[in-house]
C-alpha cells in the first residue's frame, strides 16, 4: 500500500485526508518515484475546490491534487531509457503528486542536482517553468524594465531574477514587509496602496517596457496604465479577463529540457528558490491553510518519509 492525500468531494483544507491506495505501478514509458517532496499552489487549492482544467479529463473520486514532485525513482516501465533505479529526480504531471509513489512519464522528469535540497527540488518545478515561460513569451531584453506582480512569490521571485539574468531592470510590487528579501534579489521593491502607478512610473523614470502579473484584479488594472503594449503583460491569474484586455497567458510549454535547464541554473547559484515552509505530508490540510492567509514568500512543500 502507499499513502496518498484524497478528497472524495470538493472543498477547503478539510476535505483533505491521508488514505492508504494500493501502489501505482510504472507502465510502458513511465517511471515510479517515490516522493520526498511536492509543492503547494494555487493550482492545487483550485483543484480541491472543484475546478479541473480543460484539458483534464473526468478524474473521478477520490482525486489526488499536486502536479509537481522529487523523489527517488524505484521502478522503471517498459522502453525507458536514461534512467535508473535509484535515480533522484524532479518532474511534473497533472494532478496526483500529493503521495508516497508517483507514476509519471519519462519525458516529464530529469536529474535533481545533488545541491538542491528536496524541499526545493519538490516544490521548483512548476514555478520555475512558468516564470520562465512567462519571460521567454514577453521577450525580455537587455536594458529594459519589467514590473513584476507578486514578486516575493515563488513564480514571481523566479521570474524576477530570470528577467535579471537578461539584463532587464526589475521593479517587483509586494507588501513592505517582503522589500528586503526583494533587494536580496537584486529586485527594487514597491509597495502597493494609493499612487502606485505614480511610484512605478518615478522608479522606471517612465512607463515599463513589460510586465509579469502574479495578482490580478487592481494590479492587472495599474499595468494596463503601466505598460503601452498589452502583448507585453502576461497574467499568471486573471485568465478570465486575457481575453478581453488583450494580455498574455502562459501557454503550456512545460518540459524536462526546460527543467533540466533552470536546475541548471540553481545548481550554478545563478537562481536562487525560496522555501517558505514545509509539512509532512500528513499535514497537507495544514499546508493548505497556511497558503490561504497568504503573505507566502517563495514556495510551500509538503515531504514525504
Amino acid at each position: 500500500m502507499s499513502r496518498a492525500v484524497v478528497f472524495h468531494e470538493p472543498g477547503g483544507p478539510e476535505v483533505l485526508r491521508v488514505e492508504d491506495l494500493p501502489e501505482p505501478q510504472a507502465g510502458p514509458g513511465e517511471v515510479r518515484i517515490r516522493t520526498r517532496a511536492a509543492g503547494v499552489q494555487p493550482f492545487d487549492v483550485a483543484v480541491v475546490e472543484g475546478w479541473l482544467p480543460a484539458f483534464a479529463t473526468d478524474q473521478g473520486w477520490p482525486r489526488i491534487p499536486g502536479n509537481e514532485f522529487a523523489g527517488v525513482i524505484d521502478q522503471i516501465g517498459e522502453g525507458v531509457t536514461g534512467f535508473a533505479v535509484g535515480d533522484e529526480v524532479l518532474g511534473f504531471g497533472l494532478l496526483d503528486s500529493y503521495r508516497e509513489h508517483v507514476v509519471a512519464p519519462a519525458e516529464h522528469i530529469t536529474a535533481k542536482p545533488a545541491a538542491m535540497p528536496w524541499e526545493v527540488a519538490g516544490g521548483f518545478t512548476a514555478a520555475a517553468q512558468t516564470a520562465h515561460i512567462a519571460i521567454e513569451e514577453l521577450g525580455v531584453r537587455e536594458g529594459e524594465t519589467v514590473l513584476v506582480h507578486g514578486a516575493a512569490g515563488a513564480v514571481g521571485g523566479v521570474a524576477s531574477q530570470l528577467a535579471r539574468l537578461r539584463g532587464a531592470t526589475v521593479i517587483g510590487a509586494a507588501r513592505e514587509a517582503q522589500h528586503d528579501y526583494l533587494r536580496s534579489l537584486g529586485v527594487v521593491p514597491v509597495a502597493y496602496g494609493p499612487g502606485f502607478v505614480e511610484r512605478v512610473r518615478a522608479l522606471a523614470g517612465g512607463d515599463a517596457h513589460a510586465s509579469v502579473d502574479g495578482v490580478g484584479g487592481q494590479a492587472l488594472d495599474a499595468t494596463l496604465e503601466l505598460v503601452k503594449d498589452r502583448g507585453r503583460i502576461v497574467t499568471l491569474v486573471d485568465h478570465g479577463r486575457s481575453e478581453e484586455l488583450g494580455v498574455l497567458v502562459t501557454p503550456a510549454k512545460r518540459s524536462a529540457a526546460r527543467l533540466a535547464a533552470l536546475a541548471d541554473l540553481y545548481a550554478q547559484g545563478r537562481l536562487s528558490f525560496h522555501i517558505h515552509a514545509a509539512f509532512p505530508l500528513e499535514r497537507a490540510a495544514d499546508a493548505h491553510r497556511h497558503h490561504a492567509r497568504g503573505g507566502v514568500r517563495g514556495k510551500i512543500v509538503l515531504t514525504v518519509d
